[in-house]
């Protein structure tokens, strides 16, 4: 029984991790249709990384403002 209250935390993190991973847009018209851009490996200061391009393009959105 102990070990259920070290399994329960873990299960809640990997349930959060699966659950925002659908969010973001998935291609490029995605992306631009919510005011992004496709940036090769990543994206520069005032932009954070909201989905995936392709398989090496980032969907870059501004994270401030």
């Amino acid at each position: 029984m102990r070990i259920l209250y070290l399994l329960f935390p873990l299960f809640l993190l990997l349930v959060h991790s699966a659950a925002g991973s659908s969010l973001g847009p998935k291609n490029e018209k995605q992306c631009k249709k919510e005011k992004g851009f496709c940036s090769l490996l990543n994206c520069s200061f005032p932009y954070g990384i909201a989905g995936k391009c392709s398989r090496f393009y980032f969907c870059c959105k501004k994270i401030w403002g």
